[in-house]
């Protein structure tokens, strides 16, 4: 029950986080496209009876981290059965996943420190996205090799999932570091942030819950808290069949977060007023000088008239 709770909040803190950038990144964008530019963290606007709530969602996102990083610290305490040598494996993976999300709660304190106090600490926006670039990297790195680690099919294809999603987040932010006036890349940063919320609630489900386990696939009753190898399947039709409903779900989740990206930018473009879309887009038609009867004879008399021409000429 634990790790489907956890799962749960972590997947509700990346999907707002995700769709919070991704209004945020829209609303800046359409008010203002010729002067845009991508930013890390969008705070909300400034007003002098919710001047402390401008850094409200960074305020969530360290009270998650902290949350996350204290699951990881007491799972690794756990005793697991299933042995590969002397040392626990989850142990030592939980202990990984507890420094990579401290170097994430380091990053948003820098954020924090760098918006309320600019000069404490001036961190420009492409060290910023550099820094992200190196965090998701190692994040990919760590789901890849804790899919490589696992004794279940099943949990490594969801930690194999999770490394795509991070390393495709590595990608946009490295790339935002050289091109931050792309907003396409800045709007597809915000959509892998939501997918990866949504695929945590999958992973949880899918291994956690009973309901949403593969049909042939059951928890181990002898590892109590879910770690390492703790869902597996007997067949290898019913693990075929569980990685071939984990790739439809995949697909399922991909197809909600294009259509929340396509339902955002609608919305905040009608509440914007379309007014960036229309500076890009529009033109005014020449003006048409209507001129009066009486100055329509001089007007008259200033075209020439050429004669028709008859015959062939030579």
């Amino acid at each position: 029950m634990a790790n489907i709770l956890y799962h749960v909040l972590s997947s509700s803190a990346l999907l707002s986080l995700g769709l919070y950038h991704l209004i945020s990144t829209t609303r800046n964008f359409l008010k203002s496209p010729h002067s845009y530019s991508a930013k890390l963290f969008h705070p909300f606007p400034p007003s002098s009876s919710h001047h402390r709530l401008r850094h409200l969602p960074l305020y969530l996102a360290i009270l998650s981290l902290l949350v996350a990083i204290i699951h990881q610290l007491i799972l690794s305490t756990d005793s697991d059965p299933l042995l590969k040598g002397h040392t626990p494996v989850h142990h030592l993976t939980s202990l990984q996943s507890s420094s990579l999300l401290f170097l994430f709660l380091l990053l948003s304190l820098s954020l924090l420190l760098s918006d309320s106090h600019p000069s404490l600490l001036p961190l420009p926006p492409d060290l910023l996205f550099a820094l992200s670039s190196l965090l998701f990297f190692l994040s990919s790195s760590l789901s890849s090799s804790k899919a490589s680690l696992q004794t279940s099919d099943l949990e490594a294809k969801c930690h194999s999932v999770t490394s795509t999603i991070s390393t495709l987040s590595s990608l946009l932010c490295l790339i935002l570091t050289f091109l931050p006036r792309l907003f396409p890349a800045d709007v597809f940063l915000a959509a892998s942030v939501c997918l990866r919320g949504l695929w945590e609630l999958q992973t949880g489900l899918s291994l956690y819950a009973d309901a949403f386990i593969p049909e042939g696939c059951h928890r181990l009753l002898d590892v109590v808290n879910g770690v390492e190898g703790s869902t597996k399947c007997d067949l290898d039709e019913s693990k075929f069949r569980a990685i071939a409903i984990l790739d439809l779900a995949f697909l399922i989740h991909v197809t909600l977060v294009v259509v929340i990206v396509l339902v955002t930018y609608a919305v905040v473009a009608k509440s914007v007023g379309g007014v960036g879309v229309k500076r890009l887009g529009s033109y005014e038609a020449l003006p048409t000088s209507t001129s009066s009867p009486t100055e329509a004879a001089p007007n008259h008399s200033s075209h020439i008239q050429m004669k028709a021409l008859s015959g062939n000429q030579a």
